[in-house]
This record gives C-alpha cells, sequence and structure tokens, in this order.
C-alpha cells in the first residue's frame, strides 16, 4: 500500500471515535469540526477499502474490521504519547548525553574546568569526554563537540575559532645545566628530544622561522616517543629533553620554573586556529546545542 504514513492521523481519529463513541464527542476534543471528523475516517475506509463503522442516527459501531483495526493500532496512542513527552520534555530544558573529544593538554587545562559549570547549568545533560592525543572522526566515533587544532578538512563540520596555537621549544633547568642550551634549530639534533605521536602522525620534523624569514625544518633526534603531549611535558619537567609543544599549554610549568623557554629568536612559522567544531545543527540535540553555545562563549576567553 502506496503513502501508509499518510493515514496515520486518519487512523488516531477513527480509534478516538470508537473510544468516545461518536463523531462529535471526538470532534470536541480535537476542536474540528464533525464534518472533518466524518471524513477523515471515510478516507481511512476508502484506503483499506473497509467498511470500519456502521453509522445510525442514534449509535455508532465497530464492524468486525473495526474491532480488528482497534486491535491491531492499540499502541498508537502511547507511541504518540511518548512521542509527545519527549519533544516537550526536550523543549523545557536540555537532555541526554553529549560526547565531547580533545586532546589531552587542551581538555585537562581548558575544558576540565568548565564541567562543573555545564553540569549545574544542564543537570539533565551527560558528558561523555574523551581526553585523546588520537584524531578521533565526529562520524565514525559518535562524537558531539570536538576541540581541534589546525585546518579542518571536512567541510560538512561547523567550526568556531576559539583561540590560536604558538609551539615553541621548552626544557628544564637540569637538562640545561647537564646538556647545554642549543643556541640554533640545528643544534636540536645533537640534544635529547621528546616526540609527540598519534594514530596520525608522528611530529619529529620541528620547523622553525629563521631571522630573515626562512622557513627550517629539523629532523630532531628521538629519545622518547609518546602518544601523550601531558606526559611529554612531565617527562621534560624530569630533565629527560625537550619538548615542542603549545605555550600556553605549559604556562604553569614556566611561571613556577620547572621549564624555561629555548630558541626563542627562531619561533614557529604558523600559529594554528584552535577551533571548536560539530556536525550540522539539523543533527544537532538541544543538549549538544547547549554545551556547544556554552563552551563557544567560556573557551575564547582563555585560549584567546
Amino acid at each position: 500500500m502506496e503513502q501508509l504514513h499518510l493515514q496515520l492521523p486518519n487512523v488516531y481519529i477513527f480509534r478516538l471515535v470508537s473510544e468516545l463513541g461518536s463523531f462529535q464527542a471526538a470532534a470536541t476534543q480535537l476542536n474540528i469540526p464533525r464534518s472533518s471528523v466524518s471524513k477523515k475516517v471515510a478516507q481511512l475506509e476508502d484506503y483499506l477499502q473497509q467498511r470500519l463503522l456502521q453509522r445510525s442516527t442514534r449509535n455508532l459501531k465497530l464492524t468486525e474490521d473495526g474491532l480488528r483495526l482497534l486491535k491491531a493500532t492499540s499502541g498508537l496512542e502511547g507511541l504518540l504519547s511518548g512521542t509527545r513527552d519527549i519533544l516537550i520534555e526536550n523543549q523545557a530544558e536540555p537532555v541526554g548525553r553529549v560526547t565531547l573529544s580533545t586532546s589531552s593538554l587542551i581538555g585537562q587545562q581548558y575544558l576540565t574546568p568548565h564541567i562543573k559549570m555545564i553540569r549545574a547549568q544542564y543537570p539533565k545533560v551527560t558528558l561523555h569526554i574523551s581526553y585523546s592525543d588520537d584524531v578521533e572522526d565526529l562520524l565514525d566515533e559518535g562524537i558531539d563537540i570536538a576541540i581541534r587544532t589546525g585546518k579542518l578538512p571536512d567541510s560538512s563540520l561547523v567550526a568556531r575559532s576559539i583561540g590560536w596555537k604558538d609551539s615553541g621549544c621548552f626544557a628544564s633547568p637540569d637538562y640545561l645545566a647537564c646538556h647545554g642550551e642549543p643556541k640554533t634549530p640545528d643544534a636540536l639534533r645533537e640534544h635529547d628530544c621528546l616526540v609527540f605521536k598519534n594514530n596520525k602522525s608522528k611530529m619529529n620534523h620541528w620547523q622553525f622561522e629563521s631571522k630573515d624569514g626562512g622557513i627550517t625544518s629539523i629532523a630532531v633526534e628521538e629519545s622518547i616517543v609518546a602518544n601523550s603531549g601531558r606526559a611529554l611535558i612531565d617527562m621534560a619537567v624530569h630533565g629527560l629533553g625537550i619538548v615542542h609543544v603549545d605555550r600556553q599549554t605549559v604556562e604553569a610549568e614556566l611561571q613556577s620554573g620547572y621549564l624555561v623557554p629555548i630558541l626563542e629568536h627562531f619561533p614557529s612559522p604558523a600559529r594554528l586556529p584552535i577551533q571548536l567544531v560539530c556536525l550540522g545543527k539539523h543533527t544537532r540535540s538541544k543538549a549538544v546545542d547547549a554545551v556547544w553555545n556554552y563552551l563557544s562563549e567560556a573557551l575564547p576567553a582563555q585560549l584567546s
């Protein structure tokens, strides 16, 4: 049968007429003319090619086919009522799960401090957070919102710039006292370098801008390779080598003196955007929208 879904309103009206016992009672409850109720039931009968109701001037009686249809559609009210309740609940306040993805460094330093406020504002929202330095695909992994660094290859994603990444080289005073301080990028080849690697790439070529504006790419000596930016910073603090990371992620270590900047006359050649990304608006729940809007306002103040 074609266009069966178009008969759902007619089935609902048929059931209401059957339960209330008259066309007029159903029309009154639905706040529509009696003639409209009669027409909808007639359309359903024409579609099914079955008489569902025996009509008389005094009463209304279900036919055998009408009784079978009434029984077969007994779950319709529950389905519609449940759908209505979900819609009403979603309109009232954000409800449901929101899955977030972020790198360990940015997540722990910038996202985590906002979790308490998000939970306070949206108590019926459950947060699932992946603090991973691997690159996770939003669609494949079921991620609602992610914090990403660099250009986005997928144009179907909605992105909002929240800051910039400025990379630099850092080491502990103990390491420099023991190994000396490199004065040029080339000198890194003679030092222990802590290299980041995730599921997409290994960042063992560090780029620098020279005084004349040229760009130098150095294949550094890998003393330790790890898939956690946070772990590499901790290793640098313990004097295990030189780390190349975003300056904002080591501000606490710089202020405390656990790390110091090196090669400051050779900055990274380009700032990379830090972006809040998610799928298109038509695919987002109210809960995702609420968390998205909150982070869109809160994070730029920290990362800019």
